[in-house]
């Protein structure tokens, strides 16, 4: 064999290396945590403003591990299907359900009963709206996720001022008592 088509073997070679860990992708799936990780902060960075339980990093991070559970299992779904489909059945409904069951076990955990008072259900159902909307960035569901962060923060900034005047509710101070 003449140089030249050695030369050509290892070209190949590079490229299917360069295809297995450079894939485009992958930088989609990037830029998708990039962003479910800047929305989940959006709605944690009012629950920190507000000092909640829960705040910045919490829903940051629960967003982001959402997302990123959901774009594995479409990942492995599409990809994988014709290689493991005799051995392992994956099922994106699956892990989305998972994840919904885990972030209520967190939730609840944030939920405290004190003095004839629940405290900590409002920063519970956020962190699940937030592991949703991580769902949603995770289904390639941009536009919805973005909607559902402009929502939820719609809510828990002007729903509040609704109640105070409304209803007349004194908020806690930040030691607890009204």
């Amino acid at each position: 064999m003449r140089i030249y088509e050695y030369s050509h073997i290892r070209k190949r070679f590079v490229y299917s290396l360069m295809d297995m860990f450079f894939d485009i992708s992958q930088f989609q799936l990037i830029l998708q945590l990039f962003l479910a990780a800047l929305l989940g902060g959006l709605v944690g960075l009012e629950r920190e403003y507000k000092r909640k339980e829960a705040g910045l990093k919490t829903f940051s991070l629960v967003c982001l591990a959402s997302s990123l559970f959901t774009s594995l299992s479409i990942w492995l779904s599409s990809h994988y299907f014709f290689y493991l489909r005799s051995f392992v059945q994956v099922d994106p409904g699956r892990v989305i359900q998972a994840v919904a069951i885990g972030i209520g076990f967190i939730g609840s955990g944030i939920i405290i009963y004190r003095k004839a008072q629940v405290e900590g259900l409002t920063t519970a159902a956020a962190l699940w709206t937030s592991a949703a909307i991580g769902i949603a960035v995770g289904l390639r569901l941009y536009v919805l996720a973005i909607a559902a962060t402009s929502l939820t923060l719609g809510i828990l900034a002007t729903f509040r001022l609704i109640e105070e005047n409304l209803f007349h509710k004194i908020p806690p101070t930040q030691d607890g008592k009204k």
